[in-house]
């Protein structure tokens, strides 16, 4: 399978297929339609190590404890185009993993947001004021 500038051999990708409750009517009932899609992120030797780090960080939620990365779908009644959007799928996620961070370059805040910052404050701090109880024994 190529994703973006990585090839990823079909002996790691392992797909299972079953009976669906998306959109078919009662072809859902019958036919295993659809698909899931495991790829062992950790032991793949397709992606460099810094894009598989990247790849477990954004979507570790997808990775089970075995490490390998889920993605299933049952959007249509076609076995195979659900197949097909798995991988699509997957190709999507290494592309986005494979981008590097940009760095972030500090700044000072200028001397009007400084000025905006200080006086909400205060007008906050004049709401707040109002609200307190007042002593009328002074």
């Amino acid at each position: 399978m190529q994703a973006g500038r990585f090839e990823i051999p079909d002996s790691e990708l392992k797909f299972t297929f079953s009976r669906s409750g998306g959109p078919g009517g009662q072809n859902v009932n019958k036919v295993n339609s659809r698909a899931q899609l495991h790829w062992n992120v950790a032991a793949t030797r397709a992606l460099p190590d810094d894009v598989k780090a990247r790849l477990q960080a954004q979507y570790k939620s997808r990775i089970n404890d075995a490490g390998e990365l889920l993605i299933d779908c049952d959007e249509t009644r076609s076995q195979h185009e659900n197949r097909e959007i798995c991988l699509r799928r997957l190709a999507e996620m290494i592309a986005a993993a494979a981008r590097p961070p940009k760095k972030r370059i500090a700044t000072k805040p200028s001397k009007a947001s400084k000025k905006r910052r200080l006086q909400a404050r205060k007008h906050r701090s004049a709401v707040k004021a109002l609200r307190r109880k007042v002593d009328w024994d002074e």
